[in-house]
């Protein structure tokens, strides 16, 4: 079998990238580890950038996120029993939409299907070779047998535990890592949000985080040691913490109820460079990692996938190999920036054992700051809603 891409992954950068490959006539088949329901029961993050919105309009799958994404015009952020607010419209133009990650994988399946373009589920033993030759191909097992797929390019799409970038030799590839000492416990409940949009919170007690997937179902967050598992904490445990942790006003809203789905999630930020090593390109999770604050995990691979796929249409159309030289140059330009507010935004709202004093000072001043500053707010807007690629 042949084709001109082999995509490695098909979770929602990997299936992007498809559809929009597709679209343009450039042939591309995913590989996926596992089933396509497993794939959907993934509990993920759902804050859409503008430029996520868009690459989906252009991929032809926007039409179900128009109809029940939540547009949300700004955030708030709480801290000593108060709260402000940062307008994201007010500083830049645009607002963000909260759609389900779940959601954009489940659309753009359902289009993949409808387009007739190939998926294959449940292969195992992935190997990526001749990646530095003219004619690279990907060997695995599907369904008790071994195939091979040649191709003109590769895109890893898997993940930071995938096959891809461990491919690339480590005298190439250098990783950077930071891993924070806490986690996120996350609870997903059929209620009501407890706020029209999300509240970040800063306690003497640990972050918390106000989310929701649409206007019956909300997703809570408190920050939690790493060794704590879900088990750990009941429902009501939960609840009462998080109460604790936000504002009165809004701890007085807030409706609670069985939980449907708890677990923790350890933070991280982590880049490896370079981003493409011969035939093989690297996308989201596989060439880097944010914490969760401030949701870029999914729209920084959509930036990815955004060089990826114009990078390769300039190939295609034009044979012009300019974009797919410098992809990984113009793809990590972006990542870092994003690191950095993933950072910054971490480190605002957190709290740590070592903190001392006048740390726990500055990250008061820093917030007050944030609040009286429209300076600052239009910095936050900016970052939140999304850099342009």
């Amino acid at each position: 079998m042949r084709v001109q891409v082999v995509i490695i992954g098909g979770g929602p950068s990997g299936l992007l990238l498809g559809q929009l490959l597709h679209r343009h006539g450039i042939e591309a088949v995913v590989l996926e580890r596992k089933t396509r329901d497993y794939v959907l029961g993934r509990i993920r993050a759902g804050v859409l950038e503008q430029g996520f919105v868009r690459l989906m309009e252009e991929a032809g799958v926007a039409d179900r996120l128009h109809r029940e994404g939540i547009v949300h015009d700004g955030t708030l952020i709480a801290h000593d029993g108060g709260m402000f607010r940062v307008d994201f419209t007010e500083h830049t133009g645009v607002p963000v939409v909260v759609y389900g990650q779940t959601e954009v994988t489940r659309d753009l399946y359902d289009a993949r299907e409808a387009a007739g373009a190939e998926t294959i589920f449940e292969v195992e033993g992935v190997e990526l070779c001749d990646l530095e030759g003219e004619r690279p191909y990907v060997t695995f097992t599907a369904q008790g047998e071994a195939r091979r797929i040649d191709c003109d390019f590769v895109a890893g799409c898997d993940g930071f535990h995938g096959v891809s970038r461990k491919t690339i030799p480590e005298d190439v590839r250098t990783e950077y890592e930071k891993v924070y000492p806490y986690g996120w416990l996350g609870v997903l409940s059929e209620t009501p949000p407890v706020d029209d949009e999300l509240i970040y919170a800063n306690s003497a007690r640990g972050f918390a985080l106000c989310s929701m997937r649409n206007p019956g179902l909300s997703r809570y967050y408190i920050q939690c040691s790493l060794s704590d598992h879900p088990g750990d904490w009941s429902d009501d445990d939960f609840w009462t913490e998080l109460k604790r942790r936000i504002p009165e006003e809004a701890a007085d809203k807030l409706v609670t109820g069985p939980s449907i789905e708890k677990s923790i999630a350890p933070l991280r930020s982590f880049v490896t460079e370079p981003m493409r090593w011969g035939r093989l390109f690297l996308c989201g999770d596989a060439a880097h990692v944010v914490p969760p604050t401030g949701a870029k995990g999914l729209n920084t691979a959509a930036s990815d996938v955004h060089y990826l796929y114009h990078a390769l249409r300039q190939f295609y159309e034009e044979g012009d190999a300019e974009g797919i030289d410098l992809y990984s140059e113009r793809a990590l330009a972006r990542v870092w920036k994003v690191e950095r507010f993933s950072w910054w935004f971490s480190a605002l709202m957190h709290r740590t054992a070592d903190q001392s004093a006048f740390d726990l000072r500055m990250q008061r001043a820093e917030l007050e700051f944030l609040a009286d500053s429209k300076s600052a707010q239009a910095a936050m807007a900016i970052n939140y809603v999304g850099l342009p690629y």
